[in-house]
Formats: C-alpha cells, sequence, structure tokens
C-alpha cells in the first residue's frame, strides 16, 4: 500500500481546453505523486489557441470552496493562478494564511493569456508591494516582472521584487538568455539554463511550472532544486508533441 501523499492545493481558473489553469495543475500534482485540492477561480472560454471570454468567480465563493478544505486538511504549499484583481488576490492570500498558519504560497501572476488576452487593464504596484511580503514565491515571466515593478529590464525587476518574497524570473521570453530560470532568493542567485531538446510553444506551460516547484517543495525539496526539477518537468512537456498541447509525463 503507498504511503499517504503530501496534499497541495492549487487556486486558479478552469480552462475547458485542459492546457493551462486548474486542469493543468492537477494533472501535474498528480505526476509528481501529491494530493491536489482544486479551487476555480475563474471559467474561462477557449481553446489552446483562443482565449474568447473569462467569467470571474468573487471571492467569496472561492473562498467558500476553499475553507473546508482548508479546516480539514494539512496543505503545508498552495499555488495560486489568475484571480480577477489584486485586491481580491491580496485578501485571499491573507485568509488562507489565517485559516491555514504556516502554509506557504506560491503566485503564478498571470497577467496575459498565451493567446494574448490581457486579464488585467491596470497593474496596481503599491496593492501588489503588499501581497509580495505574504508570499513564498512569485514566479514573473521577463514582461510581467517589468510590469508589476514599472522598470525596462527584466533582470533588474526581479531582482527588485526579490527584496519582498523569492522570484522565480522565467527566461521564456528573455531577450537575450531565451529558455534560462532565475531564482532570486535573498542574497543567492541560480540560474537554470535552457535545455538541450528540442521544444515548442505550450498553451499552460506557466502554470505547469509554478504547479510542478509546488509540488516539488511538497515533496521535502529545497527550493532551488524544487524550480530545477519544475523546469526539467516543463521542458519535458515543451518537447512532447509540436501543437500546443502537451502531454504530462515523468
Amino acid at each position: 500500500m503507498e504511503q499517504q501523499r503530501p496534499v497541495v492545493m492549487s487556486l486558479a481558473g478552469l480552462d475547458p481546453s485542459g492546457g493551462a489553469g486548474l486542469l493543468a495543475d492537477i494533472k501535474t500534482f498528480e505526476q509528481h505523486r501529491v494530493y491536489g485540492l482544486g479551487i476555480c477561480t475563474a471559467l474561462t472560454i477557449q481553446t489552446a489557441s483562443d482565449f474568447i471570454s473569462v467569467d470571474w468567480l468573487s471571492l467569496p465563493r472561492i473562498l467558500a470552496q476553499a475553507r473546508p478544505l482548508l479546516a480539514t486538511e494539512t496543505i503545508t504549499y498552495c499555488k495560486i493562478g489568475i484571480m480577477a484583481d489584486v485586491q481580491s488576490l491580496l485578501e485571499l492570500v491573507r485568509t488562507i494564511k489565517f485559516l491555514s498558519p504556516g502554509i506557504r504560497i506560491i503566485v503564478d501572476p498571470v497577467l496575459k493569456a498565451s493567446a494574448g488576452h490581457a486579464f488585467h487593464s491596470s497593474i496596481p504596484r503599491q496593492v501588489w508591494q503588499k501581497l509580495l511580503p505574504e508570499l513564498y514565491l512569485i514566479t514573473p515571466n521577463y514582461h510581467e516582472a517589468m510590469l508589476l515593478t514599472g522598470l525596462d529590464d527584466g533582470d533588474a525587476a526581479a531582482k527588485h521584487l526579490s527584496a519582498y518574497c523569492a522570484v522565480l524570473l522565467k527566461g521564456g521570453h528573455h531577450h537575450v538568455r531565451p529558455g534560462e530560470d532565475t531564482l532570486y532568493n535573498g542574497s543567492e542567485e541560480h540560474r537554470f539554463p535552457a535545455g538541450k531538446q528540442q521544444v515548442y510553444p505550450k498553451h499552460g506551460s506557466g502554470c505547469v511550472l509554478s504547479a510542478a516547484i509546488t509540488a516539488n517543495l511538497a515533496l521535502g525539496h529545497s527550493l532551488p532544486d524544487a524550480c530545477a526539477n519544475a523546469k526539467a518537468y516543463t521542458e519535458n512537456l515543451l518537447s512532447s508533441h509540436p501543437s500546443l498541447t502537451g502531454y504530462h509525463y515523468t
């Protein structure tokens, strides 16, 4: 009989195509042999290539899903994807930490869908500054880091953000070192170069990466090792098929 698995939680949008958001997170958790709980934050209408619309769930409805699970399960790590606005995200994070003291929260700041749809018309940086110290890790890409800080250099932006929490700067959009991720964790800096296998653009790859980090942390890996393992897992997904749909396997 298998030993009980660590329990992790994803709070994310429900993407019917299965490539991103809640469904992608749960697939990733299962492949890592952790037990995934799923809280829906939004309902999207989309395919792997086209984003059509989104219906946001209210914060009370999101918390109604989460409260009984946080009360009955021991959850040490959770990740959060898209939310309607950063003020709701801040309130969500603070409530989760109140209900489950000691929980560590990873936020994937999804500001734009892979198909190009912008989820937010403005970036309230003052609210983000309140949110960041509440987090264990944030996983922006190069452009998201610049949007969150107002700086015109993604590396400098990530370093700025790391004054508040650990930051994994994803390198998929890096103009100098494409594919290289960088972890800024206090005074430490870890670089994870791109792998050697052929990869293809994938809808939802950022969701998969942050979910894989969450799973690795729950399994007891250090943050640098969790990021390295998650990058390898995501690269396997990116190399699994030339279409926008990727296949999960370990």
